[in-house]
């Protein structure tokens, strides 16, 4: 399962990563981020602490610049940058967006164009012209709701 957020994130949206990555790690998901810091650092922390094992797919060749973040187990060294965004959603059977920015939303887009789910919590909303949001975008405000619903789809 990847955890898709921000480098910069509130200690709100952190939260909510910590809880997410440990509930992914307690129903026996591998949690699989961009491997930095914010939403990414926190989901991580929250599996390794939950007993989980992470992976990252970094936009980096070598450490540095905060990536990979001190939780990452398995840390994939790219050096491909904003493309590697690619590569965490396509290596994902759901994603869960959790605030971000533009790096976010093209994660966001290219899962529900390759049909993988996206849950998204106070993250980016999408409508279909003319219609609703996409079938594999659920959203939610409530941080419970979406551990609740994680933990009856990854048990």
């Amino acid at each position: 399962m990847a955890v898709l957020g921000g480098s910069v994130a509130s200690l709100e949206e952190e939260a909510v990563a910590e809880r997410v990555g440990a509930t992914a790690a307690r129903c026996g998901w591998v949690v699989l981020t961009g491997g930095g810091p914010g939403v990414m650092a926190a989901a991580s922390r929250g599996a390794v602490e939950a007993g989980g094992l992470t992976m990252a797919i970094l936009p980096n060749a070598f450490p540095g610049g905060g990536y990979p973040n001190p939780w990452v187990h398995l840390p994939v060294f790219t050096g491909s940058g904003h493309a590697r965004n690619a590569f965490n959603v396509l290596s994902a059977s759901l994603c869960v967006a959790i605030g971000g920015g533009a790096g976010t939303l093209s994660e966001i887009a290219l899962a529900l164009k390759t049909a993988i789910p996206v849950w998204c919590w106070r993250s980016w909303g999408l409508a279909i012209p003319g219609g609703g949001p996409p079938a594999d975008l659920r959203t939610f405000d409530d941080a419970d709701d979406l551990v609740e619903a994680l933990v009856d789809v990854l048990s």
